[in-house]
């Protein structure tokens, strides 16, 4: 073989292979990244439209459940509101016999004008089977109160008597304009 032969040969080949590493970097390894990004975005839109189905199932539950919490919060009108937590708290103590010390409401406003809570510090003692059923009734009662916190602590060395301290929000909905 001719050595111009040959240096046009290896020449060709060199070019070749320069070429084939410039196609590797610049065509295969981005097309490859593409669709690896595509098929990761079509699964995630399978799973939301698995989700959008799963909604439109339970649709009427839903909205039903949002319209029971939606009636059970607390009157829009601060006083009002106070007073139904209050009616609430006197019948729950009664109910369960346990001594209610202090009450102290406090107005939040929401991040947004749609929502008010109320957060109320409850004070209260009594033994651990009114205690008991004194968190019961507040948990069981359809009225749109949470739980934030609970702490418990003995009054007498046997812990017969409990010290009972809550931190209870309710909600307070903006009415809806139609």
């Amino acid at each position: 073989m001719n050595i111009n032969n040959r240096q046009q040969l290896l020449a060709v080949i060199a070019i070749g292979a320069v070429a084939l590493f410039a196609a590797d970097k610049v065509v295969r390894a981005p097309l490859t990244e593409f669709w690896k990004v595509r098929s990761t975005r079509i699964a995630d839109l399978r799973k939301q439209v698995t989700e959008g189905a799963r909604l439109r199932q339970r649709e009427q539950s839903l909205r039903g459940r949002w319209e029971q919490m939606r009636t059970n919060t607390l009157p829009n009108n601060s006083s009002l509101a106070e007073q139904t937590v209050l009616k609430a708290f006197d019948r729950w103590s009664q109910e369960s016999r346990i001594s209610v010390t202090s009450i102290t409401p406090q107005w939040k406003r929401g991040d947004t004008d749609d929502f008010m809570t109320l957060e109320c510090r409850v004070e209260a003692s009594g033994d651990l089977a009114t205690v008991s059923r004194f968190l019961y009734n507040i948990e069981r009662d359809p009225l749109a109160l949470k739980l934030e916190s609970v702490e418990m602590s003995a009054r007498d060395k046997d812990g017969q008597q409990l010290a009972l301290g809550l931190q209870v929000s309710g909600l307070v909905l903006a009415p809806q304009s139609q």
